[in-house]
């Protein structure tokens, strides 16, 4: 299995935020995972990535275990994280936001490159020499997904990508996440907009109070009104 989450436990203070957090991710595979806000969906990627240790429990990686790990060993290992918040450098320039991205040792013959990044991102080519903090708040999740790829990760951890965008900056943004599938990335994927989550996954996860309440097939789950109406519908 190329992504394991086993019985994950993690803590925030005293807040018990995973209950018990189990998924998995085949290699080359979209999964989203779903639930209402608060649940502990972006504790799970944050916890993936490191950055916020399970307390218990195990992730494996292409066989290996994560757990322990610092964050930027889990990203040289291959794993991108694109977080909510964005987290762009402000009083950088959208090249050398890109250039940040770039893995240490990184091999010149990799895929992405500033100039891959550009052809997906033509907006961004035209604001290169301007400063990240200057750019609308689609352009500034464009250059966050942008700089997470020049890492040239194997699985991205996406957390809540179309959130404040435009309808057609939403259409865009799922199309290149699309395309970057299309290329061979795994994609773990949190989303609120539930329709657009599960046209771009096959299989999907619903969260509930730090524990997962269903694991199935997208077209399972639009099937399951139950589910939706006490999980998902607000």
């Amino acid at each position: 299995m190329f992504l394991t989450v086993d019985d994950i436990h993690t803590f925030l203070g005293k807040s018990h935020i995973l209950d018990g957090v189990s998924l998995e991710l085949n290699e080359g595979e979209i999964v989203t995972l779903l639930g209402r806000n608060g649940v502990g969906k972006s504790t799970t990627l944050k916890s993936i990535m490191g950055l916020t240790p399970p307390e218990k429990g195990s992730v494996r990686f292409k066989g290996k275990e994560m757990v322990g790990l610092r964050s930027y060993e889990t990203c040289r290992l291959g794993i991108g994280y694109v977080p909510e918040e964005r987290r762009i450098f402000p009083h950088l320039t959208v090249r050398q936001n890109l250039q940040i991205g770039i893995r240490p040792n990184q091999k010149a013959d990799q895929l992405w490159t500033i100039e891959k990044v550009y052809s997906y991102f033509p907006q961004l080519a035209k604001r290169d020499r301007q400063k990240g903090g200057n750019l609308s708040g689609g352009e500034q999740q464009m250059l966050t997904l942008g700089r997470t790829l020049m890492g040239n990760p194997d699985l991205l951890l996406v957390d809540e990508p179309t959130e404040g965008l435009s309808p057609l900056l939403v259409e865009m943004l799922i199309e290149i996440l699309r395309q970057i599938n299309g290329e061979g990335r795994s994609l773990l994927l949190v989303e609120h907009a539930i329709d657009v989550a599960l046209d771009l996954a096959k299989r999907a996860y619903v969260m509930s109070k730090g524990k997962i309440v269903f694991e199935g097939s997208s077209q399972a789950l639009r099937a399951d009104e139950d589910v939706r109406k006490r999980y998902l519908e607000v």
